[in-house]
């Protein structure tokens, strides 16, 4: 199997072109060519595939085998990869995820290669039922009339944490963490797969720990379903800047810190849609038998 491994901003997925050719047992590949030691190493498996709705459909696996929605820094890198291997022309084009079709447009740099792109990531979700939250599983939940989840407290391990919740085709869980500690050193391990497969998530969730600098600029980790802590997430970060907002901590602008880099988020009220701008960037080629 010809592959090309890529990352945006420390996430990191094995991209394989399936326009042509089919891959079976994607589910099982994944576990393999994910494995740090013993394959390639990556945060899951991305396919690119033909599409009958739009220009391109990406196919999305976690790092366990389980297949995923969608993926904010994924999608990117597949903006990346259609266009440097020229299997598009354009510089605006659709990707079809079973989130819906996303709109991405890219930036080139001077040799003709992507160096950035921008992803309209469409509405954010916020009814506790289609994230899905059951809110039977939270404590003495108060927003019942308009169904949403914010500032909400849950129990994790014997511990009280509020919590807001927003899908972006993803269920994210957003909580926020005192500022007087170190983000690096907040036990994520401990607490993420906690977050991840408590009773309130039923399809399970991604957890995501801010820290507000100030109206433009906040600190995340993340702890992903499925893959455990990775350097970013390009669907937590723009569920974490609507969560921010919506608790009135930031702007409908602002600037996440991940771990493995900077993306800019903006929330545009009017059309209601979530912009992402990052990077993407090519590691290597190669194969491996699978």
């Amino acid at each position: 199997m010809k592959f090309t491994k890529m990352q945006g901003i420390g996430n990191d997925y094995v991209y394989v072109d399936c326009t042509k050719t089919e891959l079976k047992n994607a589910s099982e590949v994944a576990i393999k060519v994910s494995d740090r030691h013993f394959g390639i190493g990556s945060d899951g498996l991305i396919l690119i595939k033909k599409s009958d709705k739009a220009d391109f459909y990406m196919e999305m696996y976690n790092a366990d085998g389980s297949q995923g929605k969608m993926c904010g820094n994924g999608i990117r890198c597949v903006a990346k990869y259609v266009c440097d291997n020229k299997l598009t022309d354009k510089d605006e084009f659709s990707v079809e995820t079973l989130s819906g079709i996303k709109i991405l447009k890219v930036r080139k740099d001077d040799k003709g290669l992507v160096s950035l792109v921008k992803v309209d990531m469409g509405a954010p979700i916020l009814e506790a039922s289609e994230i899905p939250v059951d809110v039977n599983n939270l404590k003495n939940y108060s927003n019942r009339e308009d169904k949403r989840v914010i500032d909400e407290t849950i129990e994790v391990d014997g511990k009280q944490y509020k919590v807001t919740c927003v899908s972006m085709g993803n269920p994210h869980a957003i909580v926020y963490i005192d500022n007087t500690i170190d983000i690096k050193d907040f036990p994520l391990e401990e607490i993420g797969p906690k977050f991840e497969c408590h009773p309130a998530f039923p399809e399970k969730v991604n957890t995501e720990f801010i820290q507000v600098v100030d109206n433009k600029n906040l600190n995340m980790r993340v702890w992903e379903r499925g893959s455990g802590e990775t350097l970013a997430c390009g669907t937590g970060a723009c569920a974490s800047l609507v969560a921010t907002n919506l608790n009135g901590l930031c702007d409908s602008n602002a600037t996440l810190h991940l771990l493995g880099g900077d993306l800019n988020i903006t929330w545009d009220k009017e059309e209601n849609t979530i912009i992402m701008q990052g990077p993407a960037t090519t590691v290597f080629t190669g194969e491996i038998e699978v």
